[in-house]
């Protein structure tokens, strides 16, 4: 590949991931390890200035945005104004900038899937963080790919299924909405759309804006805790799952999560020509990931 590409994030789940499939096509990342505090708009600034890549790929708050349980409100606050820096400094130098976002910026209101036209009506202060960095990034940097990605399911460490397979692990009753919807994302798959779109920016196509991805086949959050006991049951040797219905306004999270998360992919699949995945496929090689990682936190 002939464009240099800049990976803030590397270390994440998203970004090993990134990591990974490129290495399989020889495409390759400049990923800097991250300052102590963080990237903040003077690292951003002086990291650019050095280094002047051909495209930033910004994943650097990756687990605040999408795996945390309760993200800093002053962390989300002081994030959103760093990429607002990357985006101006994107601009200034003419670089394409990839940023993820997410289905926290609807309200899930809606009884139908989300597509990228439907308005903006972030609940909590994380969707309303996610909101204000893509109004930056459009306004800032136009030539940009903005990715709202649904309920992305990794490997790390205190994120979603890290903290469900805990619980289930200690005999826990975990009650699930029956009536909240998404699109369940593995996170292979979601490196695999970011690099499909790097790919062709590499052509010099001018596909700027916003795009939706999320895995196949819509499911309550019932269903998938059944479905990743299923395969986790198949890895190791778990105590009898207690998983109840509740109803979504009845979770604790109610007030953060959108009752429909539930995103349509026509956009990039008619734009870009990706095609969505089945979510269950790669299910089985997320748990396997996690359960070696907690292996070798446990030696």
């Amino acid at each position: 590949m002939r464009m240099r590409l800049m990976l803030l994030g590397g270390g994440n789940a998203l970004g090993q991931a990134l990591i990974r499939l490129g290495a399989e096509e020889d495409i390759y990342f400049l990923a800097p390890r991250p300052p102590a505090q963080g990237w903040d708009a003077s690292h951003l600034t002086r990291l650019l200035d050095d280094t002047r890549p051909d495209a930033v790929i910004n994943l650097a708050y990756y687990f605040d945005w999408f795996q945390a349980e309760l993200p800093d409100d002053e962390h989300l606050f002081h994030q959103a104004r760093a990429v607002e820096r990357l985006a101006e400094l994107c601009q200034h130098y003419a670089l394409p900038l990839i940023q993820p976002s997410s289905y926290r910026i609807f309200d899930g209101g809606r009884t139908s899937a989300y597509s990228e036209k439907d308005d903006a009506n972030p609940l909590g202060v994380r969707g309303q963080a996610l909101w204000t960095i893509e109004q930056s990034v459009r306004a800032l940097c136009p030539r940009h790919i903005l990715l709202r990605l649904g309920w992305l399911l990794d490997e790390s460490s205190q994120g979603w299924l890290d903290r469900f397979l805990r619980r289930v692990s200690l005999g826990e009753r975990l009650c699930l909405a029956d009536d909240r919807r998404g699109s369940p994302t593995p996170v292979d798959d979601a490196a695999r759309v970011i690099l499909a779109i790097i790919k062709q920016l590499d052509c010099a196509a001018p596909l700027w804006g916003t795009y939706h991805y999320g895995g196949v086949e819509a499911v309550t959050q019932l269903t998938l805790g059944h479905a990743i006991l299923a395969e986790a049951g198949a890895l190791m040797l778990l105590p009898e799952a207690r998983l109840e219905a509740q109803a979504h306004t009845q979770a604790e999270n109610a007030a953060e999560e959108p009752q429909n998360a539930v995103l349509t992919c026509k956009k990039i699949l008619n734009t870009f020509g990706i095609k969505p995945r089945n979510w269950r496929s790669e299910l089985p090689a997320v748990l396997e990931r996690y359960y070696r990682q907690i292996g070798n936190r446990n030696a």
